[in-house]
C-alpha cells in the first residue's frame, strides 16, 4: 500500500505564500511524474503543476492560472513533490491534492491529466482571504 500524505495548508491573506509538502510512505515504487491538483467547493478537481522525472531535470508544467506564482520541486529518489505558492488570491482557495504517477508517456503534458495518477493523498486545505 503506498500513502501521500500532504502538508503545508492553511489560512494566509491575499499577496501572501505557502509551501506544500508532499511524502509517500508505504510500499516502495518508483513515480515518473508528480502533481499537484485543487478542488473548490461545488468544482471540478483542476490540474495546478506536475514534475515530470523522465526529462533531465525535471520538466515542468502549469496551467495560466498559476504560471509565474507556483512552482513545483522534488526529489524523485524519495518520492517527495514540493508546491511554493506565492501571490496567492482568494480564488485559489481549495483542497489541494498531491498526486504520484507510476506510467511513463510519451510526453509531460499527459501529466496535466487526471488519470495517468495511480496514487492520490487526502489534501491539504489552503484558504486565502481578501
Amino acid at each position: 500500500q503506498v500513502q501521500l500524505v500532504e502538508s503545508g495548508g492553511g489560512l494566509v491573506q491575499a499577496g501572501g505564500s505557502l509551501r506544500l509538502s508532499c511524502a509517500a510512505s508505504g510500499r516502495t515504487f518508483s513515480s515518473y511524474a508528480m502533481g499537484w491538483f485543487r478542488q473548490a467547493p461545488e468544482k471540478e478537481r483542476e490540474f495546478v503543476a506536475a514534475i515530470d522525472w523522465t526529462r533531465i531535470g525535471g520538466s515542468t508544467y502549469y496551467p495560466d492560472s498559476v504560471k509565474g506564482r507556483f512552482t513545483i520541486s522534488g526529489d524523485s529518489a524519495k518520492n517527495t513533490v514540493y508546491l511554493q505558492m506565492n501571490g496567492l488570491k482568494p480564488e485559489d482557495t481549495a483542497l489541494y491534492y498531491c498526486a504520484a504517477s507510476d506510467t511513463l508517456y510519451s510526453h509531460g503534458d499527459y501529466y496535466r491529466q487526471r488519470y495517468p495518477y495511480r496514487y492520490w493523498g487526502r489534501g491539504t486545505q489552503v484558504t486565502v482571504s481578501s
